[in-house]
């Protein structure tokens, strides 16, 4: 099992900035996820909103903005001075830094126009397609791109709530894997509720579906999910749920790696 640095190491660092990144390999994640935007004159950056007023000291739609604009911002100053002149990272940075045998979780947050240039950008790279996940909430999206980088895994984003009256799940267990089926995708990437249960995990492993779990920060729920036997945990604290989870665990060598 894999522990993913959620927008990096960002309890303690700037999130989606390359010192949260380089606190993740520190801490000693096995890989990084992060969140990429495309920018007014069309290139692929890093940053969760759509705009950067709560990270940043002034609030520009990343959608209409010049790379060279958002590159001014300070990006790390919001979480303390010692962060104080972090930018906006660009893909291209973005993998760059990530380690040899270490993984690198791609969430898109842009629509359609994002394909053509992260399909360029991953080209550039030449980073191993087996270092890469593509994550989106959007099937559509994420199928299309699935198309174009046919080589590459793509797991299906989704966050299921229990409605009322009935406490019934939606997307259901059976939605979930209808969507996956039939948008050829190879994982499920979903935040970490009691719909993952033993039944739904052993229910994808037939299908031959990654499960990757998103964003747990409390020792217990993370027990719950190594005990099911998940793919990978997301945390905002690597090094702190690494620690939690070896203390005392009969396996701790397989986790403290």
């Amino acid at each position: 099992m894999m522990i993913i640095g959620h927008r990096g190491a960002s309890r303690h660092a700037p999130e989606n900035t390359l010192a949260a990144f380089r606190l993740a390999w520190e801490e000693g994640a096995d890989g990084i996820e992060a969140d990429f935007r495309v920018s007014g004159d069309g290139r692929v950056v890093c940053l969760h909103d759509a705009s950067t007023g709560r990270t940043a000291e002034k609030d520009l739609d990343v959608a209409s903005s010049l790379l060279p604009e958002l590159r001014r911002l300070d990006a790390g100053r919001w979480q303390g001075p010692a962060w104080q002149g972090e930018r906006i990272p660009t893909l291209a940075e973005v993998l760059a830094c990530l380690l040899p045998g270490k993984r690198l979780f791609i969430e898109l947050k842009s629509g359609p126009e994002i394909v053509a240039p992260l399909v360029q950008e991953l080209a550039r790279s030449g980073t191993a397609p087996e270092q890469l996940r593509l994550l989106a909430f959007s099937a559509p999206l994420l199928a299309e791109l699935k198309a174009q980088l046919p080589g590459y895994r793509a797991c299906w984003l989704t966050d299921c709530r229990r409605w009322l009256p009935g406490g019934v799940w939606r997307p259901s267990r059976e939605e979930i894997l209808a969507t996956l089926r039939r948008s050829g995708f190879d994982g499920l990437a979903i935040r970490g509720r009691a719909i993952l249960d033993e039944r739904f995990v052993a229910a994808l492993r037939r299908e031959g579906y990654e499960i990757h779990v998103w964003t747990v920060d409390a020792a217990a729920a993370a027990r719950r999910f190594v005990a099911l036997g998940v793919d990978s945990i997301m945390t905002n604290r690597p090094g702190w749920l690494r620690q939690k989870l070896c203390a005392g665990h009969p396996r701790s060598r397989s986790l403290s790696r």
